[in-house]
């Protein structure tokens, strides 16, 4: 019997030796598949590149060289920052427009039924619509571009909002009724916790959108920004220009979405998603 235990053990060990180098390479793969991503996405785009005229699509090369332009005069980092202080406004604006229905929303049926129609009408009706009126009444200055922001961002975080402080378990309600909790108790020790794993997956979602509601407002008037860049780029028939827009506008969003994903997890906001 001894002998059959020990052979048992040896055995697993040998299965475990073997399985390790499977896991390493493993977690090295997940570690590094971003770069394996990015890397291939680069050479499918160099080897499109050969097959197009330049003023169709440019290289990877030519469009790194542009790059380095604009960030070498400055215009690329101060139409950026543009941008940035047009969506950060408008996604803060969004936000508190979100908590400001959603929490009478969630508590009160009649708010419900009053405000619902409203909400749904706001994503309902597209925005580049809605934008011109916007410019008419408030100009063209950068108010109306955070404005347009505030109304792209508004729709997911509301509905997360009024989801999550509607996912409160019953029971626990019960228990703070029982105990005479007052309903600033219930909604700060509660309710926000319980919302909390929904609002920030609204934000993340809200805040990719506001890059798409900043860049929407400059297309249709703007002198800075990086809307006004890729248009000018368009313009003049400079795609590489375009790209480094597009580009920059990307890296911004993911920049944005981190933000918010940091604070996610600075908050341990995971322990309440169960």
């Amino acid at each position: 019997m001894f002998v059959f235990t020990n052979r048992i053990r040896i055995r697993d060990d040998g299965q475990a030796s073997s399985s390790r180098p499977v896991l390493l390479a493993g977690r090295m793969l997940e570690r590094f598949a971003p770069l394996l991503s990015l890397s291939l996405f680069i050479g499918v785009w160099h080897w499109l590149s050969l097959r197009y005229p330049p003023f169709i699509l440019p290289g990877p090369g030519s469009v790194a060289q542009r790059f380095l332009e604009k960030i070498a005069d400055g215009s690329l980092p101060f139409h950026a920052l543009v941008t940035l202080s047009e969506a950060l406004p408008g996604l803060l604006l969004g936000t508190l427009a979100a908590f400001a229905l959603g929490i009478p929303i969630s508590r009160s049926r009649l708010a419900d039924r009053l405000l619902s129609p409203f909400i749904v009408a706001s994503q309902g009706v597209p925005f580049i619509a809605v934008a011109p009126l916007l410019f008419i009444w408030f100009g063209n200055g950068p108010l109306t571009k955070v404005l347009v922001c505030a109304l792209v961002v508004f729709f997911p975080i509301v509905i997360n909002v009024i989801a999550g402080l509607r996912s409160a378990p019953q029971t626990l309600r019960d228990l703070f009724r029982a105990l005479n909790a007052t309903p600033a108790q219930t909604f700060m020790k509660l309710e926000l916790p319980a919302a909390l794993p929904f609002i920030f997956a609204g934000l993340r979602v809200g805040g990719t959108l506001s890059m798409v509601g900043a860049i929407a407002g400059e297309f249709l008037s703007a002198d800075r920004g990086l809307g006004f860049l890729i248009n000018l780029g368009n313009s003049f028939y400079d795609t590489p220009l375009v790209i480094v827009g597009v580009l920059t506008i990307v890296g911004l969003a993911l920049s944005v979405y981190g933000a918010i994903r940091l604070a996610e997890r600075a908050l341990r906001v995971e322990r309440w998603a169960a």
